[in-house]
């Protein structure tokens, strides 16, 4: 039978705390330990050197980016300002084509609303009277003296 032990794989400060704590090993550790540190720190160095060229370069293509927006930008807001200046003569050119409503349209329009305002009114005074009650009067109509 075979045993297996799981070995925890210590990380370089691991390694230098367990390499002054325990004398037998130590200077193994210790060197070990000062190394994987160091090789660890170069890691990032080399890492960070590498992004800040990466983002150099994006920041080259973003301002080859924005130029061009920009220069789509002007041509945008100089086709804006033609528009805008032939807004006048449109809206002129769109006055003289409408024709005005004729006076037959307008009264029938009016004779609808003011049917439908009386059909309204008769149907709300309806629903605020009181209905008569099936029953018959509690009290005599007919006061005796």
């Amino acid at each position: 039978m075979s045993s297996t032990t799981s070995v925890a794989r210590l990380t370089p400060a691991a390694r230098i705390a367990r390499g002054l704590k325990y004398t037998t090993v130590g200077p193994v550790d210790v060197t070990r330990g000062a190394l994987g540190v160091g090789f660890n720190s170069t890691r990032s160095s080399v890492g960070w050197v590498a992004n800040r060229y990466r983002s150099g370069r994006l920041r080259a293509q973003l301002r080859k980016d924005l130029a061009t927006a920009q220069e789509a930008i002007a041509h945008e807001l100089a086709a804006a300002q033609e528009v805008v200046t032939n807004i006048p003569q449109a809206l002129q050119d769109a006055r003289k084509g409408r024709r005005r409503p004729k006076a037959l349209l307008v009264v029938g329009v009016g004779v609808a609303v003011l049917a439908v305002g009386a059909v309204s009114f008769s149907i709300i005074r309806r629903s605020t009277q009181p209905d008569p009650s099936p029953l018959p009067p509690s009290v005599d109509v007919n006061p005796q003296p």
